[in-house]
This record gives C-alpha cells, sequence and structure tokens, in this order.
C-alpha cells in the first residue's frame, strides 16, 4: 500500500510530494516516488515494457528480480539522498518509470545516471517529458545532485531529439554497447548540469 498523499513511507533528504499534471494531449497523471508496496506492479510493468521496445537494456525475460528483491532496490532508492524512481501513473496504472542512481562515494555522489521507459500507447503523450521534468525539479530541490546523465541507442532518434530539447547534449559515444537480435549497436552518452 502507498503512503497517504504528500507523507513519506520513509524518512529521508529528499523524498518529493507527489505530482499531479495534465498533459498537452489531455492525459491526466501523476509522478510520485516508487516505494516497497509497488515491487510486483513494477514488475509485471518491465515485463510488458521489455517486449514493446529493443531500445531498454534488457529484454523480454531478462529481468529477473523477484519481489522481495526489487522491493528491497526500491526501499534503497528511498534511502539514498541522491537516488530516485519515480512512477508516472493516469487512472491507477502505471505507464511509465524513470530511475536515478547517483554516484556511491563522495568524489562521485553529485552525478549519477538515468533509465525511463513508457508503456508504447503512451509514447508521444509527453509522459517521458514530463517524467525528465520532475528529475530535474527533485535534482534542484535537493543540495546534491549537480549532473544527470544518460545513454542512449544512436538510432532512437525520438528520444534524442527529447533530450536535447530538454538540454542534454551528446558528450560521447560508446561503441557497440548492446547487442541486440544480433547487432550491435552504440550508443550516445549524453548529459545535463542542473546547477
Amino acid at each position: 500500500m502507498a503512503p497517504a498523499r504528500g507523507h513519506a513511507e520513509v524518512v529521508g533528504t529528499q523524498n518529493m510530494e507527489e505530482k499531479e499534471l495534465t498533459l498537452r494531449t489531455g492525459l491526466r497523471l501523476t509522478i510520485r516516488e516508487a516505494w516497497r508496496s509497488d515491487a510486483a506492479a513494477l514488475l509485471e510493468y518491465l515485463a510488458v515494457v521489455s517486449a514493446e521496445t529493443d531500445y531498454l537494456t534488457f529484454g523480454p525475460r531478462e529481468f529477473t528480480l523477484s519481489v522481495a528483491e526489487e522491493a528491497l532496490y526500491l526501499e534503497q532508492c528511498q534511502q539514498a539522498p541522491n537516488s530516485i524512481y519515480l512512477l508516472a501513473e493516469t487512472e491507477g496504472r502505471l505507464i511509465g518509470t524513470l530511475t536515478f542512481t547517483g554516484g556511491g562515494r563522495v568524489r562521485t555522489r553529485h552525478a549519477g545516471e538515468f533509465g525511463i521507459s513508457v508503456r508504447k500507447e503512451y509514447w508521444s503523450q509527453g509522459v517521458a517529458s514530463a517524467l525528465l521534468d520532475v528529475l530535474v525539479e527533485w535534482a534542484l530541490e535537493g543540495q546534491i545532485i549537480r549532473k544527470l546523465n544518460l545513454r542512449v541507442r544512436v538510432d532512437n532518434h525520438r528520444a534524442i531529439r527529447l533530450y536535447e530539447r530538454k538540454g542534454y547534449v551528446t558528450e560521447g559515444t560508446i561503441q557497440k554497447e548492446l547487442y541486440v537480435n544480433g547487432e550491435y549497436y552504440d550508443l550516445l552518452w549524453m548529459g545535463m548540469v542542473v546547477r
């Protein structure tokens, strides 16, 4: 069971308030942090999105955490002041996620990398854009995060355009980083300084 609106399940330094948004498409969206109690629903969601696209770093049946392991991971995200796991929901249905993990050492804790996914039926409706905006808000509200990083396949032009519109810049290319359906793909390393 998720905590009451606006209340944190785990006391941390950077827990965020739930956001209620209406996207340009008219879609009503709730963006909130994930809790231990979301573990089973998240695993079901990941099984769906992994089969809908080849742009993720994992494919169908490759995400093998148990519900207990996923719940522990979500708790660790809650407790780390430089990590967050965001859920995007509409009418109680999970339709998108963004997970950001900051560095584990003093020298790297100000920077981290995120991964993002959206159910295919909700692509091009502003869900990913809203998740990215909430990530930046969260980073700016805290006292730790200064740099947001991501990796994206070089042929994922829609995602690259979105990241560029949001202010991310390409910092390099990682060659043959993904192997999908018998073919290797390069990734772009992109980043944005938030303060």
